[in-house]
């Protein structure tokens, strides 16, 4: 049973996300090398190297971000350490590329970026809500008793 169907949706959204980017940058690439275009001079080819070695590094940092949220939905608990600074960090990258989206590419763009946002940090603040300090879950499971909260009273001398 899912509980909190939001850690997959993010899970598939961001490895959907890595292909789309490691593939356009590749095809800018070989548009670039193709057209022997230039920049301030720059070396085609090294434009065309550049374009196709970020792609590839953008592709694979989604995709490990894409990982974590995986691991988030197949366990049910909140991400930690090194996984939670990647999803915080792959939320970061969405707000800043949709500030930049909104005025090169248009609103349509820009909105995709914000709803990917949303859903990282839906997904880090659903997970934060339903665990205490100590990682515990607050509610016991169904069908078990609450341990007591405090220890049975000593008994007093007669």
């Amino acid at each position: 049973m899912v509980r909190r169907p939001v850690a997959w949706i993010v899970a598939i959204v961001l490895f959907v996300e890595a292909l789309g980017v490691a593939a356009l940058n590749w095809f800018l690439g070989i548009v670039v090398d193709r057209q022997q275009m230039s920049l301030a001079g720059l070396d085609p080819d090294a434009m065309s190297v550049g374009s196709k070695a970020g792609g590839i590094v953008f592709g694979l940092y989604f995709a490990l971000c894409g990982v974590v949220a995986l691991l988030v939905a197949l366990r049910d608990r909140a991400p930690a350490g090194f996984g939670r600074i990647l999803l915080i960090s792959v939320a970061v990258v969405h707000a800043l590329l949709g500030a930049f989206a909104w005025g090169l590419v248009g609103p349509g763009a820009f909105a995709f970026m914000v709803v990917v946002l949303g859903l990282v940090v839906l997904l880090l603040m659903t997970y934060d809500r339903l665990e205490g300090p100590s990682g515990q879950s607050p509610e016991p499971p169904p069908g078990k008793d609450p341990a007591p909260a405090l220890p049975p009273a000593a008994p007093s001398p007669s």
